[in-house]
C-alpha cells in the first residue's frame, strides 16, 4: 500500500500578505508545493490530499490541481470554522478555523492508509520525503506508532526575522519525549541560535531537532484527534485565537503512554517564505537547484 501525502494548504500567510501557496516562485513559475509533490511522487507516495479553504477552491483547482491530475491521484477536503463536534458551544465571534490538527481531521473520511502531513508553503527537500516514505512502510498496519522528521534548527532559520518552531527533546533511542512551540528563534549577535521566553533569550545548539510540521501517521490518529479536539473545544471554544496544533495531540499521546513518535533525522535545509523579504532569496535558491539539475526544467 502506497502512503498518502496530506498537504495543509488552508492557511493565509499573514506575515507574507497573500496566498503564498499559489505563488509562482520557481524559475518556471513553480510553486513551493510543486517541489514537494514532485519529490513525493518519486519517493513512492500514491495519492495527494489537499486541505484548503472553500473560498479559494476554484483558483486552487485551476492553478494547482490541474497540474498534478495526470501524474498522481488527488483529492481536496475543506477546513472551515464550523466543522466541529455537535453540541459544543463556541464563541460566535471567532473568525478563523482551529489550527493544524483541526486541518488534519478534515482528512479522516478520505485517508485510510499511512500518511504524511506537510505544510504547503515550506520546501523540505528530497531526503525528507525519502525518509518519510521509508518510515511509513515500517508502521503500515500498526497503531499508535508515529513519525516526525526532525530538522536541525540551524537549517530552518530565516534571514528576515525570528521564526517559530517546535523544539524537540528525544530519548536515547530517538523517540520524541516532548515538542514545545518556541518563538522568535534566530541567530543572534555572537553567532548563537536562541529563542525568547518571558523576554529572556534561551540558547540552543545548532543541531537541536525541531518540528517543521512534517509528520507520519496511521489512520488511528484521527480517532485520537477527535477525542482531543472535543476536550480542546470544551476548554478553549470561547477563545477567539486558541489553536489546536498537531504537537498538542502528539504530546498528549506520548505523555499518556498511548503512542510513540520516532524522530527521523534529516540534513535537508528547509526554506520557505515566512516573510515577504524572504522571497528573493528563495527564488534564487530554486534557481540554483534548477541549475544544478536537482529538479528538471519541467516537473509537471
Amino acid at each position: 500500500m502506497k502512503p498518502t501525502l496530506f498537504v495543509l494548504a488552508a492557511g493565509m500567510g499573514s506575515r507574507y500578505g497573500g496566498l503564498k501557496q499559489l505563488d509562482g516562485i520557481g524559475p518556471h513559475g513553480e510553486t513551493i508545493m510543486d517541489y514537494s509533490i514532485y519529490d513525493a511522487i518519486r519517493c513512492g507516495f500514491g495519492k495527494i490530499v489537499f486541505v484548503i479553504r472553500k473560498d479559494f477552491e476554484e483558483q486552487f483547482r485551476e492553478k494547482i490541481l490541474s497540474k498534478y491530475e495526470n501524474h498522481i491521484p488527488v483529492e481536496v477536503v475543506f477546513q472551515s470554522i464550523d466543522k466541529i463536534p455537535a453540541g459544543i458551544p463556541v464563541n460566535p465571534e471567532r473568525a478563523k478555523p482551529w489550527g493544524t490538527n483541526h486541518a488534519v481531521l478534515m482528512g479522516k473520511d478520505v485517508i485510510k492508509e499511512p500518511f504524511a502531513v506537510i505544510n504547503a508553503d515550506d520546501f523540505y527537500g528530497y531526503d525528507t520525503f525519502r525518509s518519510l516514505a521509508e518510515g511509513l512502510k515500517t508502521i503500515e498496519g500498526k497503531t499508535n506508532q508515529y513519525l516526525m522528521v526532525g530538522f536541525r534548527v540551524a537549517n530552518t532559520l530565516s534571514e528576515s526575522g525570528g521564526v517559530s518552531r517546535g523544539v524537540c527533546a528525544t530519548n536515547a533511542d530517538g523517540y520524541l519525549e516532548t515538542v514545545t512551540e518556541r518563538h522568535d528563534i534566530m541567530r543572534r549577535e555572537g553567532g548563537k541560535v536562541s529563542f525568547v521566553v518571558d523576554d529572556k533569550q534561551v540558547e540552543i545548539a545548532d543541531n537541536t531537532p525541531v518540528s517543521m510540521n512534517v509528520w507520519g501517521f496511521t489512520p488511528d490518529y484521527f480517532a485520537h484527534s477527535e477525542r482531543s479536539f472535543e476536550h480542546f473545544l470544551r476548554e478553549h471554544g470561547q477563545e477567539l485565537k486558541a489553536e489546536f496544533y498537531i504537537p498538542t495531540v502528539v504530546n498528549e499521546l506520548i505523555q499518556a503512554g498511548t503512542a510513540t513518535c520516532r524522530v527521523l533525522d534529516t540534513t535537508s535545509t528547509w526554506f520557505g517564505v515566512t516573510y515577504a523579504a524572504d522571497r528573493p532569496m528563495v527564488v534564487e535558491q530554486f534557481r540554483r537547484l534548477a541549475d544544478e539539475g536537482v529538479y528538471p526544467e519541467k516537473m509537471f
